[in-house]
């Protein structure tokens, strides 16, 4: 069995005297799809703030790729390989889609040409069925749009691991299907996938493992199935 991508071992999170994370403990393996959920509070973006580089934990460890990043700077995560995008999109509002993915690519260091930075561009908009959109400002793209877009520009840092959180918040029920449709191909090309999401058909569909958080702590971890019938989580959770 290979080693885990991303291994959180100990982690907590304190803001003055409110305890956000509790000795949370998450190993999640290569390319595996990872459904992370949880009331309102529980500590979900706290995790993933931790995670990504913009909070730094009090106590534990975070290790990614075997190597420890729990000291590292945002940027140097993302260089190394962890992404995310966020609940709700901010693009730069007076720039196409197009500028608005060059500016992550630059970002990440990878030392393109403009002309291969351009291809990439082209690419991962062909992909997130956002070609057409290209030239278009980005103040003039719908909900499901951003939303891609959000994700384009996540997947222009190159990641390994890509931290979806609420995605789909907000769209119709075959705008969710559209996101879920670019996670699965994301997650076939080798891409994990951690995906923080309330709508739980969704994430019952994607998820392969669950953790749900309750109060900084985690309450049960397995298949989405497990997790769903426990019955401490329908108290916390599911409002059972």
């Amino acid at each position: 069995m290979s080693a885990p991508l991303l291994k959180v071992e100990n982690v907590s999170k304190r803001f003055g005297g409110f305890t956000a994370l509790d000795s949370v403990h998450v190993s999640i393996n290569p390319g595996e799809r990872f459904g992370l959920i949880g009331p309102n509070g529980s500590g979900k973006t706290t995790l993933i703030n931790c995670i990504s580089g913009s909070l730094r934990n009090d106590t534990g460890s975070i290790v990614f790729g075997g190597e420890e990043i729990g000291k590292l700077p945002a940027y140097v995560r993302l260089r190394r390989g962890i992404a995310r995008s966020f609940q709700i999109p901010r693009p730069f509002r007076s720039m196409t889609v197009l500028e608005n993915l060059l500016i992550p690519i630059d970002f990440g260091g990878h030392g393109q040409s403009s002309r291969q930075a351009m291809d990439e561009v082209g690419v991962i908009l062909e992909k997130m069925g956002l070609a057409s959109k290209a030239d278009v400002m980005s103040s003039q793209l719908s909900q499901v749009e951003l939303r891609k877009m959000e994700l384009a520009r996540a997947m222009a840092a190159r990641p390994k691991l890509l931290i979806s959180d609420e995605a789909m918040a907000g769209l119709s029920s075959s705008e969710i299907d559209e996101v879920l449709a670019l996670l699965f191909k994301l997650n076939g090309e080798g891409i994990t996938i951690i995906m923080i999401e309330h709508i739980m058909h969704a994430v019952m569909r994607f998820s392969q493992r669950l953790v749900c958080l309750e109060a900084g702590r985690i309450i049960c971890e397995g298949t989405p199935q497990e997790v769903v019938g426990n019955a401490r989580v329908q108290e916390a959770y599911l409002g059972a």
